[in-house]
């Protein structure tokens, strides 16, 4: 199990921004998201972050609403995620989660952090739980060394952001799109202020998600933030190829290679 901040540290090192890459399990199959993710890790990505697939799924756009009900359809279910952490993590890439709080209440609290991390998890990603109302997960986490990744948003005051941060491990996750998830046609202007407020309460490392799609998306993000994270435009690649996986995986390849070219031009 390696921390997420070990990532952020090693690109620190090389002078550039980590990519962060996710997908959820399952999707399009439970195995066929393991090679996609691998797939990732092997073009570039520093930090994997799998999707717990949830069937209300209210901060997701379209794009990543198709990819996690394809995943339930299928039967992917709470074991399969952890199977899908535990093949990623082999890699040695730190592996986070991303969930919604209640697929993980009904799983247990206890039960879910001793399970994630055995299967190698580094952590999770909450995104609709703050610090205040995750007492439960902080703890757990906290009693099995997982990072506690928090969101902030431009919405966020100076003080909700100050206290996310202190309860954070790993990184801060910044949010810098009012709005639900999707790749979109220019970086917002809400990020480079809200790292900078973000910035000023924590020396953890923060990484952005705004709907980054293309190479120099990727490259102005980097100039400023210590991670680009990217999730609807590798999900939206995969959605392009139905029926023909070795295509969806050398177009996956091809997009993180341009990503990863990205966040090192910075």
């Amino acid at each position: 199990m390696t921390s997420s901040s070990t990532a952020f540290a090693k690109a620190r090192a090389e002078g550039r921004a980590a990519l962060v890459g996710y997908l959820p399990a399952g999707f399009p199959t439970v195995d066929g998201s393991i090679a996609a993710m691998r797939t990732m890790v092997e073009a570039g990505c520093d930090v994997i972050e799998i999707g717990l697939p949830y069937s209300d799924p209210v901060m997701d756009g379209p794009t990543i609403q198709t990819a996690a009900q394809q995943a339930l359809d299928g039967g992917t279910r709470t074991a399969d995620v952890l199977r899908v952490v535990e093949a990623v993590a082999a890699t040695g890439v730190p592996t986070l989660v991303m969930t919604y709080w209640n697929p993980i209440e009904r799983y247990g609290v206890e039960r879910w952090a001793s399970d994630f991390a055995a299967a190698g998890g580094a952590g999770m990603i909450t995104p609709d739980i703050t610090p205040d109302h995750g007492q439960e997960w902080i703890a757990a986490a906290d009693a099995h060394d997982l990072d506690k990744v928090f969101l902030v948003a431009p919405s966020s005051t100076d003080e909700r952001i100050a206290m996310t941060t202190a309860a954070c491990r790993g990184f801060v996750y910044a949010t810098a799109v009012m709005g639900v998830t999707g790749a979109r046609e220019s970086t917002s202007d809400l990020a480079g202020p809200l790292v900078a407020r973000t910035r000023a309460t924590t020396d953890l490392p923060i990484g952005v998600g705004l709907g980054v799609s293309t190479r120099a998306q990727a490259a102005e993000l980097a100039g400023y933030a210590d991670g680009v994270i990217v999730g609807s435009a590798f999900v939206r690649t995969l959605l392009d190829h139905p029926d023909d996986e070795a295509a969806g995986l050398a177009a996956l390849r091809a997009l993180t290679e341009d990503l990863a070219a990205g966040v090192r031009r910075a």
